[in-house]
């Protein structure tokens, strides 16, 4: 399940607490503590703009990983990334949260597609899209990840 994340939700978290009576995952971080900051300022400076900007990954109760808007929405199009924890990589959390936000999204007036960007060599994150029904359009370099590929799923 996918629940929106609060800035008291990302203030808890970036003390090593888990909100709302949820767990997180043991010994194994959803992300860096400079990753989850960068994280709730992103969510905050678009909240301001446009919500739900940010979501928690929760599955039996355990925080697994984040899903959040890259930037502001322009032209229809939301703009997601996402990560889980290491140690519940590869068990289909990330699928199943990128399926629930395009379900999501497909009830949102406000959205007429959804994209997202890989690394050239995240072949995991890369078949997450291509199950949700994302479609590759191109790629472009990153000043800070490379080469990455460019992917989106029309929700109109």
């Amino acid at each position: 399940m996918i629940i929106e994340a609060t800035e008291s939700d990302f203030d808890a978290l970036l003390s090593g607490i888990a909100p709302r009576r949820l767990r997180l995952v043991p010994d194994s971080p959803i992300a860096a503590a400079d990753v989850l900051q960068m994280l709730a300022d992103l969510a905050n400076g678009v909240r301001a703009h446009f919500s739900p900007s940010a979501w928690m990954i929760v599955e039996g109760g355990e925080i697994v990983g984040l899903c959040s808007v890259v930037r502001i929405p322009e032209g229809g199009e939301l703009h997601i990334g996402y990560g889980v924890a290491p140690a519940r990589q590869g068990m289909g959390a990330a699928t199943r949260a990128v399926g629930l936000l395009l379900a999501e999204a497909q009830r949102d007036t406000r959205i007429s597609a959804v994209s997202a960007e890989t690394s050239i060599d995240n072949i995991a994150s890369q078949r997450v899209l291509e199950r949700n029904g994302f479609q590759r359009i191109g790629e472009r370099v990153d000043a800070q990840d490379g080469l990455v590929i460019c992917w989106k799923a029309v929700t109109a």
